[in-house]
């Protein structure tokens, strides 16, 4: 039985610490923030709670394999959303609800996307076939040497070559007419860490994921329930919780790490070690590795960074659904603008959660809990976050006129996170809100590894290592992190 340290207790960490427990090793894990989670955390405040980050997810049969995997049932109840969410065109004033069922979705679209269904259905067959086609050829492999990721590509079939070759963008051009349609679609884009015009046409597949194969789901009482329900679990297998521990520094001896070195000096000893914390960030901020310093990692890609504003109100909003994308004018001007800080923020495109919805707990009686999300330019580009306050106010304003109701005149609780916030929270450079992001230069074998190349007894998980980012990719990565240690 070995000793293994895991330091971060974000999805990935947990996860690989229940895979662990279930091979019979002592697990410790260290947090940098007062409670477990990571990104996907909740905000208590004024009576309110928020789900932090994650707000829904897709693909749910991952979580369902961890469980088998460890020997664990589910603690938590999923929730499939249907419809999945609504989004709102600033210009017409609009409102679509993006439903799983085909023919109801081209209701939806009736006068506005002619053969709607016939088109999704296409569509969806072929951005399916890419999924299936590289599921377990790329996505739930671990690849240890560039001929292995060279030798799999290959085996690609040919058919799915041009979407190399086209943008995100200009492969649902290829289906749809209207300009409502392929903007929704390309909605996704965003949190892959680009736009739609600059995100390769593969990801497509993620609208295979999203309308046909999984669909989204939420979780009852919130998304922490996730986190509290791993933990419970991980505690009854007895494993160790720090928390307000930081590693800064290390040491090492004949190619193996001995030792994680926290803020006050303690020295963190084990067998084997596992890190969740950003694997880009750690290997230059804390082992110094050159490939990974600061001007390095800025020329990569990474996910979009978050603004978000956490929002008590008085009274309840039923005519607004649980999940909504509030757009405005100007899709692919926009797009082109925003994460290099060339638009304004006063009426930006913005995401809105009402938790309280389906979780009444998570309000007092006769209020509402929503959770807003902004996707703005990261620190690299938008340093100076002095005008917090006068963006919110712009956003509400926006908002309220938008859903008919005065959300300012009946705010109760206001919490407002930045970049900066964020990269202070959980370690996330320059703010960005989902680690690294994803185009051919940063999947499979190039994206950074879980396995270190240094230290034979250190490794990877979560967002920014294989296979990338979002709830269950992690959960994957988890078990492929597993895959690589010596046990």
């Amino acid at each position: 039985m070995s000793k293994i340290l895991i330091t971060g207790t974000g999805l990935g960490g947990l996860s690989t610490a229940l895979r662990l427990t279930s091979k019979g090793h002592q697990v410790v894990m260290v947090e940098k923030f007062h409670q477990p989670g990571g990104r996907l955390n909740k905000l208590s405040k004024d009576g309110f709670t928020f789900d932090m980050g994650p707000s829904f997810f897709s693909m749910s049969y991952e979580f369902h394999e961890l469980a088998r995997s460890c020997d664990w049932e589910l603690p938590f109840e999923f929730h499939e959303l249907d419809p999945l969410y609504a989004v709102n065109f600033a210009d017409t004033g609009k409102t679509f609800k993006i439903y799983k069922d085909p023919k109801r979705l081209a209701a939806e679209f009736d006068g506005i996307e002619p053969n709607l269904e016939e088109k999704l259905n296409k569509y969806l067959q072929t951005t399916g076939a890419l999924f299936h086609d590289t599921e377990n050829l790329i996505i739930r492999r671990n690849f240890n040497h560039w001929w292995e990721y060279l030798q799999a590509l290959v085996q690609v079939p040919l058919k799915h070559a041009p979407k190399l070759m086209r943008s995100f963008w200009s492969e649902v051009e290829q289906h749809f007419e209207s300009r409502e349609v392929k903007e929704i679609l390309s909605l996704v884009a965003f949190f892959l860490g680009g736009t739609p015009f600059d995100t390769p046409a593969v990801f497509t597949m993620l609208s295979y994921t999203e309308l046909k194969h999984d669909g989204y789901y939420n979780v009852k009482g919130g998304m922490y329930k996730i986190v509290e329900g791993l933990m419970e679990e991980l505690k009854r297998r007895g494993v160790e919780f720090h928390f307000n521990t930081t590693i800064v520094d290390f040491e090492a001896t004949n190619g193996n790490l001995r030792a994680l070195i926290d803020q006050s000096g303690n020295r963190w000893e084990a067998d084997q070690f596992v890190v969740n914390a950003d694997a880009a960030l750690f290997r230059g901020k804390i082992l110094g590795r050159p490939a990974f310093r600061p001007e390095k990692l800025d020329q990569m890609r990474w996910t979009m960074a978050p603004l978000t504003i956490y929002l008590g109100i008085k009274g309840k909003l039923p005519h607004v659904h649980h999940h909504n994308y509030f757009l405005g004018p100007n899709f692919k001007d926009y797009a082109d603008k925003l994460f290099k800080n060339e638009v304004s923020l006063e009426k930006p495109y913005y995401y809105v959660n009402v938790l309280s919805r389906h979780n009444p707990e998570s309000a007092p009686d006769g209020c509402e809990s929503l959770f807003i999300l902004v996707p703005v330019p990261d620190l690299r580009f938008r340093p100076d976050w002095s005008d917090r306050e006068a963006i919110t106010e712009s956003i509400l304003e926006d908002l309220s006129e938008r859903i008919d109701y005065d959300l300012i005149g009946n705010r109760l609780s206001q919490t407002i996170y930045t970049p900066k916030e964020w990269e202070k929270m959980f370690d996330l450079h320059r703010g960005s809100g989902l680690g690294l992001g994803h185009n051919m230069g940063q999947m499979g074998y190039l994206r950074p590894s879980n396995r270190d190349e240094k230290f034979s007894n250190l490794y990877y998980t979560g967002a920014s290592t294989t296979p990338g980012t979002g709830l269950p990719m992690v959960v994957i990565g988890s078990k492929l992190t597993v895959e690589q240690m010596k046990l």
